[in-house]
């Protein structure tokens, strides 16, 4: 994957969402997009469809 690929890491907080956020840090993955649930509540597809343009890959 392409060290510049956006990377949406859900649950960034917890204990498996850190660690993968840790990792992918340690591999050279700096364009992550990590949002609390407060700030994207991914239940709210209105939302999510917002946050996620379609046709970004």
């Amino acid at each position: 994957m392409d060290k510049a690929a956006r990377i949406y890491v859900a649950g960034h907080t917890g204990l498996v969402g850190s660690a993968i956020v840790r990792k992918l840090e340690s591999d050279g993955y700096h364009n992550l997009l990590l949002r609390t649930s407060n700030e994207l509540d991914l239940r709210d597809q209105r939302g999510v469809a917002g946050f996620f343009p379609r046709g970004k890959a």
